[in-house]
C-alpha cells in the first residue's frame, strides 16, 4: 500500500472525540483489507460520543467510531476467495460466531458472541483503512456509489423490521418517527409491498422528505388534523403493521393503539429501559408486539434492491464531510440542523 496513515475517528469518553493516526489493522487469512471511502453516522454513534455508553456497553477504553461503511478492497487474506484488490464493498458490521444455535437457525443477529463494529470493545469503521471477514463483505457493481454501500446497513435494519412485521402486498403501514431508519423503514415496506404508507413525526422538514420517497400521508405532531384524528375520522385505514422508531413512550402507546385489531406493532427505536404502554388495549385486540435485534440475512436483499433501482436511499444522505471535518459532522447529525437526515463521512 502506498498509504500508511490509518487516520481514524477515536471517541476517547464522552464529548472527546479526536482525529488520531491508529495501527494498521493486521490481516487475517480470512480477511480483506478495506480502504473505506464512505461512512454513515448513526444514532448509535452519537449517543456513545454525548453518553459514553448504551445501556451495558461502555466505552472503557479509546474505540473507533462508525459502522454503516463501504470502501474498496486493497488486499486479501490468504484464504479469501471471490473477492480481489480493486473490488468495492459494503460491510456488513455484525460478526458472529457461526456454530452456537442462533447462528445454525439463521438467526446470527442474536449470537451472544457476534463482533460488532463501534460496540464497546470493538473498534468501528471510521478509519482509512479495516480489516473485516471477507464473508461479511459485499461487492458493490459499479453503478452502486460508496454512499449508497454504506446505506445498506440502515436499510437492512428497514428490512429486517418488515420482515419481522410480515408486511405484504396490500398493507397500509405506519411509520412512526421519519428518522433516518423511519425512512429505511417506509423504503423496506413499500419493497415488500404495503401500498399505503402513514408517517408521523415532530419535523415537519423530515416529513417532507418522508413524501419524497414515497408517503402517502404524513402527520406532523401537534399539528392537526393528528394521526389520531385522520384514523377516528376514517381519513386514513388503520395500519396493519406499525414501525415504532422513537423509542419513546408516548410513541408506543400511539403505535398500539393505532394499529388495527390483528395487526403488529414492530419495536424499532430503543428508548428507556422501561416504559408503561396500554397492554390490555394490545392484548384485547390481538396487536402483536415485536422486537427487532439488528439483522441477519439482508445484505444480499439490500443489495438487490438498490442496485436494480426498486429502492432509492440517495435522497437519506443529506449531508456530507470529509474525516477531517469529523467532529462538525458529529454536530450536525446530533443537532439534526440544516435539514439533515444521514450524515456521512467520507474518507
Amino acid at each position: 500500500m502506498e498509504e500508511t496513515k490509518n487516520l481514524a475517528a477515536v471517541l476517547h469518553g464522552i464529548d472527546d472525540l479526536r482525529l488520531e493516526n491508529v495501527d494498521l489493522p493486521i490481516l487475517k487469512e480470512n480477511d480483506v483489507l478495506v480502504r473505506v471511502r464512505s461512512v454513515g453516522i448513526c444514532g448509535s454513534d452519537v449517543h456513545y460520543w454525548k453518553h459514553g455508553r448504551i445501556g451495558d456497553f461502555v466505552v472503557n477504553a479509546p474505540m473507533v467510531l462508525g459502522h454503516e461503511s463501504a470502501g474498496e478492497v486493497v488486499a486479501v487474506g490468504a484464504s479469501v476467495r471471490g473477492l480481489a484488490a480493486g473490488d468495492r464493498v459494503a460491510l456488513e458490521p455484525g460478526v458472529p460466531c457461526r456454530v452456537c444455535t442462533h447462528c445454525k437457525s439463521g438467526r446470527y443477529n442474536l449470537c451472544a458472541e457476534v463482533r460488532f463494529l463501534a460496540t464497546p470493545p470493538v473498534h468501528g469503521s471510521m478509519a482509512n483503512f479495516v480489516a473485516h471477514p471477507a464473508d461479511f463483505c459485499f461487492k458493490l457493481p459499479d453503478h452502486v456509489s460508496f454512499d449508497e454501500g454504506a446505506m445498506l446497513e440502515p436499510l437492512s435494519v428497514g428490512l429486517h423490521a418488515a420482515q419481522r412485521g410480515g408486511v405484504s402486498l396490500g398493507h397500509t403501514v405506519l411509520i412512526v418517527g421519519a428518522g433516518p431508519i423511519g425512512l429505511m423503514c417506509m423504503i423496506a415496506a413499500k419493497a415488500c409491498g404495503a401500498t399505503r404508507v402513514l408517517m408521523s413525526d415532530l419535523k415537519s422538514s423530515r416529513l417532507a422528505v418522508a413524501r419524497q420517497l414515497g408517503a402517502h400521508d404524513t402527520f406532523c405532531v401537534g399539528e392537526a388534523p393528528t394521526l389520531e384524528e385522520a384514523i377516528a375520522s376514517g381519513a386514513v385505514p388503520r395500519p396493519d403493521v406499525t414501525f415504532e422508531c422513537s423509542g419513546a413512550q408516548r410513541a408506543i402507546a400511539t403505535a398500539i393503539k393505532a394499529t388495527a385489531s390483528g395487526g403488529v406493532v414492530v419495536l424499532v427505536g430503543l428508548g428507556a429501559a422501561e416504559v408503561t404502554i396500554p397492554i390490555i388495549d394490545a392484548a384485547t385486540r390481538e396487536v402483536d408486539l415485536r422486537g427487532i435485534f439488528r439483522y441477519a440475512n439482508t445484505y444480499p436483499k439490500a443489495l438487490a434492491l438498490v442496485s436494480s433501482g426498486v429502492v432509492d436511499v440517495k435522497p437519506v444522505v443529506t449531508h456530507r464531510f470529509p474525516l477531517e471535518e469529523m467532529l462538525q459532522a458529529f454536530e450536525i447529525a446530533h443537532s439534526a440542523s440544516d435539514g439533515a437526515i444521514k450524515v456521512a463521512v467520507t474518507l
